[in-house]
């Protein structure tokens, strides 16, 4: 194949250094430094490749240029971050690490090490390169790395310099810059086996052992201290020890600084007192709050094993630590915190600490931290509005607020953002100063940390219920305002002002959602009441004397408000609340009532089911009367781990446009389609429809014949009480089979795997009724009464009846009337059974995607239009509809106990005749012409 003219320059120019490296090889083994070698071979290799390689386009900042020598950092003569970074668009795409050629890079296992304990840091790198330009290695950066591992271990590829014209196609087509925008590394790596664990992964570990080590050893020393202290001090300690840690990589403090404390020290506990002295060191230079000892008042005195921080330390260095502070970024280290903090410190009577799970994380099934492309995305549809055209000075009165801050993802996310915008502006608008002190940017282009500190005490504020959380966003605030900075600037700053802020007034732990007047009449709150109440006006009165925040953004809290004092009083103080509701559904108004009337502006990720649920409706109805609806984004992919929790992102502003329309983006299944544009929908349209549901997830064609449907029809929920059935607690003392039947307070019972498509597969099932039963079993009229069964999961609707008075468990929708309609139950079980009803619910349900966890909805369920029987021709289909579902369940019940092999083949026949039957007057009752028919068959 003929080559590109620029290809074919590359090629001659790699042929020159090829042949310019041979003719003198022994010498340059001999003799070249590192530094000779990168500048006589590296750098010309890859600019042959396209690479601007010496910053020859005079990019001011690292986001601009295509290649950043991180080599910045030199400590006891060992660089501490990797000689290149390459990349695209500021993203980087891989490491190189350099090396001169005496160094035998097949073989020898320090290089590769040091190259894949820098890839596996940075998650977004799938590979690197080790190159002294005679040899070139490149590695998989996703599998941990272990000091020991030989050099071969995770390398994907090696050539040596008299095969890069051979392999010349294959330089040119994964490594050049044209072809690595085009997606070449992506295409390659697509093939790359993954590690199975991943920096952040890793680094939760190790968090959780040294919360175990310093919780067992302090628990264990110091017997006055209760469990909040005991918390307090693990956390607050943990906290610290990471920040220096951090700072020693980046070369702001001395290389090992930590370690020094492991000396000197005949008393047990006297590691730690070595360590107190940094930490009181660290208060005077940095002053943020992290080292305040004013308000911890009890490090100084605690007593910790020797031991304990021995081993801490030492899996914080070289080789027992994998991590590289340097080219790890704060939101890693705040993804791994974000699980960190599901856990609590528990004392035991003889005062042993135990760790476990928080009752809240253990109820919702774990921690589901949010993805950082949901965060930028929420970030720029709301901070970035904010601030676009604006200057510095008009941008330090922005207000941003996340009122469940946990780690601090979505502050992080804003204040980087923020970070970034003034870099940008500074660089085009800026002059520069003779005044060093008054210049907002450093010589290298970066803002001084001046600048990042009133970013963040101007613009940045969080609340959250957790002071463990509140002290977790400080610290990673305040290591983002860190990133960049240098021994040399830090001295620059020391001249002038302490490092770093306080962030005391700024990120606030309280309960966002319930204020003093929850113990309105009483005098003792009690010892037992954790409600943490908090005044958002008193906590932050210059935001509120402007009127409020600007922004609200974040990641609310699902689960539902159990606590009945606290229900009562979510009832009394929230309009929007209806039946059950959601806690992320109370953050929604509460971050409505936090903004600016004037110029608010809302960005937060939440269930889907808010867009059509039932209990919803009210919060519906007061978004759009209320508020401009920006956009909808409905994912149709698992945004989180837990692949049942299923999402949107709501955007809003204020004042509400009466003109305005919102747009919709939907079935997103990859990140790229969060850039697309979506279509729009006036908000009026939405006022119109029943109980205010945001019907988004169809288009035009099913819309039509959704509204076909309707328009002769009741709600299924408007004529029948479907109701989620019994949940024991404890199915293994509460459930048993029997094949005989059971006395009181035994009842016959049903489960979601004892039905199927017209027939009961268990008859077998009792349940152990009685006020032992958690949920949804006082009123015995939902059982004692004709009613459909249905399966509540399943890639289609599977429903039958029950006319025996069973027990339902919670695996199984019960529905029955509410009063004489006039219509059979059996011509409601004929509708739910048939393609119609299947296709309506998938089309409308957020929850019915294939897979596992499959499931329908009580609220989806009540939406199924049901045709009216109000003429001689839906009387006759509706009679027809009845005598076929007779039929089903007879042949069912029938095929159950049949042997006979040709018996049962003509039975199923039966079966499939008198289901296309229904199918067909299903189809004719609602009016729907053969084209919709093949669009919903299909």
């Amino acid at each position: 194949m003929e080559r590109s003219k620029e290809k074919q320059a590359a090629y001659d120019k790699i042929a020159a250094l090829v042949e310019h490296f041979a003719s003198q090889i022994d010498v340059f083994k001999k003799n070249q430094n590192e530094p000779e070698t990168r500048n006589q071979f590296i750098n010309p290799l890859f600019d042959a490749l396209g690479w601007d390689i010496d910053n020859t386009k005079r990019r001011a900042i690292d986001s601009d240029r295509d290649v950043v020598h991180e080599d910045r950092l030199k400590i006891e003569g060992k660089s501490k971050a990797p000689d290149y970074s390459f990349r695209v668009g500021g993203k980087r795409k891989f490491f190189l690490e350099a090396k001169k050629p005496s160094i035998k890079i097949e073989t020898d296992i320090v290089p590769s090490y040091q190259l894949r304990r820098y890839g596996w840091n940075d998650p977004d790198l799938q590979i690197s390169i080790l190159t002294d330009f005679e040899e070139f290695a490149l590695y998989d950066c996703t599998m941990q790395p272990s000091a020991t591992d030989a050099a071969i271990v995770g390398r994907l590829k090696y050539i040596t310099y008299d095969q890069y014209l051979e392999k010349f196609d294959w330089l040119w087509d994964t490594f050049s810059k044209e072809q690595v925008i085009k997606g070449s590394l992506d295409q390659f790596t697509k093939s790359v086996k993954k590690g199975t664990q991943s920096v952040d992964s890793a680094f939760l570990h190790s968090l959780d052992e040294w919360r175990n080590y310093l919780a067992t050893s302090i628990a264990l020393r110091n017997k006055h201290l209760n469990e909040d202290e005991l918390n307090y001090l693990v956390q607050m300690n943990i906290n610290r020890i990471v920040f220096i840690r951090n700072c020693e990589d980046r070369g702001v403090e001395p290389y090992g600084k930590l370690k020094g404390c492991l000396v000197n020290s005949k008393d047990e506990g006297g590691y730690f007192q070595n360590m107190y002295q940094v930490f009181e060191d660290a208060d005077r230079k940095y002053n943020s709050g992290l080292f305040d000892f004013t308000k911890d008042t009890l490090s100084k005195s605690v007593i910790i094993d020797n031991e304990i921080i021995k081993n801490i330390v030492d899996e914080l260095y070289f080789p027992k630590s994998p991590y590289e502070f340097s080219v790890i970024g704060v939101e890693i280290l705040g993804t791994a915190y974000e699980q960190f903090l599901g856990k609590v410190i528990r004392l035991t009577p003889d005062h042993q600490a135990v760790v476990e799970e928080k009752p809240e994380v253990r109820k919702a099934g774990g921690v589901f931290y949010t993805p950082q492309y949901i965060v930028e995305y929420i970030v720029k549809q709301t901070v970035g509005k904010l601030v676009d055209g604006k200057t510095p000075d008009e941008i330090a009165k922005i207000k941003i607020c996340d009122p469940s801050c946990g780690s601090g993802s979505f502050l992080l996310g804003a204040y980087q953002f923020l970070l970034t915008y003034y870099t940008d502006w500074y660089i085009k608008h800026y002059k520069k100063s003779r005044n060093l002190k008054d210049s907002p940017l450093t010589p290298d282009g970066r803002l001084t940390t001046h600048v990042k500190k009133q970013i963040l005490l101007n613009n940045i504020f969080g609340v959250d219920i957790d002071t463990q959380a509140v002290e977790v966003t400080k610290l990673s605030l305040l290591m983002k305002c860190m990133e960049g900075e240098t021994a040399a600037s830090m001295q620059t700053t020391l001249t002038f002002e302490r490092v770093l802020p306080t962030l005391e007034n700024n990120i606030k732990s309280g309960n966002s959602l319930i204020d003093f007047d929850f113990y309105e009449g009483q005098i003792d709150y009690g010892e037992d009441k954790k409600i943490k109440p908090f005044n958002w006006k008193s906590a932050f009165p210059q935001v509120f004397k402007l009127g409020g925040f600007d922004a609200v953004i974040g990641n609310p809290p699902y689960g539902m408000a159990d606590d009945n004092d606290e229900k009562i009083y979510f009832q009394k103080k929230y309009v929007t609340t209806e039946g059950r509701f959601d806690k992320f559904e109370l953050f929604i108004e509460k971050g409505y009532e936090l903004l600016k009337k004037a110029s608010g502006k809302f960005g937060f990720i939440i269930p889907s089911p808010i867009l059509t649920n039932v209990y919803s409706r009210k919060l519906r109805q007061f978004l759009l009367e209320n508020t401009s609806i920006q956009q909808v984004v409905n994912f149709n992919m698992p945004v989180f781990q837990d692949p049942t929790v299923h999402t949107c992102v709501l955007t809003f502003e204020l004042p509400k446009n009466i003109t305005s329309s919102i747009e919709i983006l939907n079935t997103v299944s990859t990140v790229d389609e969060l850039q697309n544009e979506g279509f729009r929908v006036a908000q009026s349209e939405f006022g119109n429809a029943t109980n205010y549901v945001f019907d988004i997830f169809f288009d035009a064609i099913s819309s039509k014949i959704i509204g076909k449907l309707q328009r002769t029809s009741n709600e299924l929920g408007n004529i029948c009480y479907i109701r989620q059935c019994i949940k024991t607690g404890n199915d293994e003392i509460y459930v048993k089979k029997s094949q005989s039947k059971l006395e009181e307070p035994w009842k016959p019972s049903l489960r979601g795997k004892s039905i199927s498509r017209y027939q009961t597969t268990e008859n077998n099932i009792y349940l152990k009724y009685g006020d032992w039963l958690a949920r949804n079993w006082k009123n015995k009229s939902f059982y004692e009464t004709p009613k459909i069964a249905i399966r509540e999961t399943g890639n289609r609707i599977i429903a039958t009846i029950d006319l025996e008075n069973r027990y339902f468990l919670s695996s199984i929708y019960a529905i029955y009337f509410k009063e004489n309609t006039g219509i059979d139950l059996k011509f409601v079980l004929g509708l739910l059974n048939s393609n119609v009803a299947t296709w309506f619910i998938k089309i409308i349900a957020l929850n019915l995607t294939e897979g596992a966890f499959t499931k329908v909805r009580t609220n989806q369920l009540a939406r199924l239009p049901i045709p009216k029987i109000e003429s001689k021709s839906s009387l006759g289909g509706h009679n027809e509809i009845v005598k076929n579902v007779d039929l089903l369940l007879k042949i069912n019940a029938d095929l159950q106990t049949e042997s006979d092999v040709k018996k049962k083949e003509q039975m199923q026949g039966r079966i499939a005749y008198a289901e296309q039957r229904i199918n067909e007057i299903v189809c004719k009752l609602y009016g729907l012409t053969k084209e919709e028919i093949q669009i919903i068959e299909n």
